[in-house]
């Protein structure tokens, strides 16, 4: 005998509603934004270049867990200073001819963040590293790889920063 439509629709309710509930009474949860505390409402990131991979991703992730950016210094509960962003490739293997076969792009970050009164986070350095492989004969193609990377490394780094920011 076999159970109509709506008696498996039912079920399958009824299990999903349990999952959902032993899921929830576990703590875990879907990764959203993170929620940063109060000392980072109004925030000024302090930078010598606005215009990286790595300081877009950072004002898009702090905006998105509710900072308020600001442009002066002095309105703002908080300063992200980012002392180093730096970008770039290396080598990993090279042929018997001697031509590169494997690269390394790597995303490097250094920053500190201080309150109205005190330091909140020491320099801290980040650095992510992810590699590709080259092929000498789509030239263009790696080198959208290597930029599409670059712009992964930044996005990682901004989210583990802000993650930092929220245990603050």
């Amino acid at each position: 005998m076999t159970p109509s439509a709506s008696a498996r629709r039912f079920r399958w309710l009824l299990l999903s509603i349990c999952l959902a509930s032993v899921l929830a009474g576990c703590g875990w949860r879907l990764q959203g934004t993170t929620k940063l505390s109060p000392v980072m409402a109004t925030t000024y990131v302090d930078t010598h270049d606005r215009y990286t991979d790595f300081n877009r991703a950072l004002r898009e992730s702090l905006e998105a867990s509710g900072a308020r950016l600001t442009n002066n210094e002095n309105e703002a509960t908080a300063v992200v200073k980012i002392i180093k962003d730096e970008s770039g490739q290396r080598v990993l293997t090279v042929s018997g001819r001697n031509t590169p076969e494997e690269y390394e792009v790597f995303y490097t970050i250094e920053y500190s963040v201080n309150g109205r009164t005190e330091e909140l986070i020491a320099p801290e350095k980040l650095e992510l590293t992810r590699d590709y492989s080259y092929d000498e004969t789509a030239v263009l193609a790696k080198q959208k790889e290597q930029s599409i990377l670059r712009e992964a490394l930044a996005r990682d780094l901004a989210g583990q920063v802000v993650r930092r920011l929220a245990a603050l």
